[in-house]
């Protein structure tokens, strides 16, 4: 999720919508942890549903071994911002996180088909930025750019943040997939060959649960973290099984508009 609960709670209602494009294939803590933030901060919540996508015809599931939901939340997410009316949709994506990344500006413009042009972005000086946009156009807004992984668990230490469990270490039923390790769960099961271990594990990023993947840890606090951080040479969404498809697949989906 987006915005979290400093110290296990937020001092006053969330000023916006809180939206979450639900692929419906969930960690259980994840969902638990959003409906408690939801209650606590009375945001409002705004739920766009690729299972609902695919039952209205708007999207196709990918069938085989490797189907992903992850690009069906492309249409997903332009149905509801068009469907809101909204002129801006706030993300926490950095630039160290993958290497596309690094073309987007704070003020990413996306145009009246909810595509993004990595050539055609605004110039950004300085702390100037172009929020000038047509009809039907809109902006993602990325405030946390040039912040490190570090930079992030650096924050939400001093802060005392409250975040999902999955992000500290703890033991789990694991497969380990074409070099990624995945959780068992009802979304993913052994295949032909896979053999189910119990590993101790956790999270760097969080999305759906068949393409996240986990790392062995022992850091089962925020100093741990951060020295684990330290020492890592892999981004947190170097066990995304999903950006393994091709050299340019988080620039392609973006480019239709992927968040």
């Amino acid at each position: 999720m987006a915005h979290l609960a400093r110290k296990a709670f937020w001092p006053a209602k969330i000023p916006f919508p809180l939206l979450h494009v639900d692929t419906g294939h969930n960690f259980n803590e994840t969902i638990e942890f959003r409906d408690r933030l939801v209650e606590i901060s009375g945001a409002n919540l705004v739920v766009a549903s690729v299972q609902k996508a695919i039952d209205e015809g708007r999207v196709v599931e990918e069938k085989g071994v490797n189907a992903s939901r992850n690009a069906l939340q492309i249409q997903t997410l332009l149905d509801c911002l068009e469907e809101g009316r909204y002129d801006a949709a706030i993300g926490g994506g950095r630039r160290d996180e993958e290497k596309v990344r690094a073309k987007e500006r704070f003020f990413s413009h996306r145009d009246e088909f909810g595509q993004w042009d990595p050539k055609n972005q605004r110039p950004e000086l300085w702390n100037v930025f172009n929020g000038r946009m047509g009809p039907g156009e809109h902006f993602r807004v990325f405030p946390l750019s040039n912040w490190t992984e570090m930079d992030v668990w650096q924050y939400m230490k001093a802060e005392e943040i409250s975040i999902p469990s999955l992000y500290f270490a703890h033991e789990r039923e694991v497969v380990i997939r074409n070099g990624t390790i995945l959780a068992v769960s009802e979304f993913v099961q052994p295949r032909d060959g896979e053999t189910v271990q119990r590993k101790r594990i956790r999270f760097r990023t969080m999305g759906d649960a068949t393409i996240t993947g986990a790392v062995e840890s022992d850091a089962d606090d925020m100093s741990k973290i951060i020295e684990e951080v330290a020492a890592a040479r892999e981004t947190e969404r170097g066990n995304r099984a999903d950006d393994k498809r091709s050299e340019s697949a988080m620039e392609d989906r973006k480019k239709q508009g992927y968040f």
